[in-house]
């Protein structure tokens, strides 16, 4: 497995190495001992699994007093995938960076915790995969506005209008999200 560097520190792509003949193909997505020799955590407890269509836009997550790490995939489909950093006192506090995830590049995104996280569907529909480090708890589930102008996201929307749940248009801007809660840097 390669591991790649985004511009931001911790966030980074995962490429595995393929074996394909002509039965198909074969790689290992996760290996605990691998990704701790790249220096990723590989304590991962949960698995979640989404179905989108195209032009649905989630996120951008986050969970406060249980924050999760994620190791994040696409089985079907192409997706732009983004990490914003979130903890309050980071030197790339409010910077993002976004890789598109396919099927057939197979890449993962590696996001820690303490980083805000969504994707918006390229493709007519797609399944993505989350591992997570922590379990999913409701009461600390937060969010910022996926359009937040201070973070200035470039989604490529090709011309679309993203698809949202009402709780993800909801969001606060990270500003707002400021005077409220949000993890301190580590």
């Amino acid at each position: 497995m390669r591991k790649i560097d985004t511009s931001l520190p911790g966030v980074c792509i995962l490429e595995p190495k393929v074996f394909e003949d002509a039965r198909g193909s074969f790689f290992e997505s996760w290996r605990a001992d691998v990704l701790s020799g790249l220096g990723i955590p590989a304590a991962f407890v949960q698995d979640n699994q989404s179905f989108s269509r195209g032009a649905v836009l989630r996120g951008l997550h986050y969970q406060l007093g249980r924050p999760q790490a994620k190791l994040v995939r696409v089985l079907q489909g192409e997706v732009f995938d983004v990490a914003v950093d979130v903890r309050r006192g980071s030197p790339t506090f409010g910077k993002w960076a976004g890789e598109i995830l396919s099927r057939s590049n197979r890449r993962q995104l590696f996001v820690p915790a303490g980083f805000a996280h969504g994707f918006l569907v390229l493709s007519e529909s797609a399944e993505f995969l989350y591992k997570c480090s922590d379990y999913y708890a409701p009461q600390e589930e937060r969010g910022i506005l996926w359009n937040d102008p201070r973070i200035a996201i470039d989604w490529p929307l090709r011309g679309k209008t993203p698809i949202l749940h009402p709780r993800d248009a909801a969001y606060p801007t990270l500003d707002r999200a400021l005077e409220r809660d949000l993890p301190t840097y580590q």
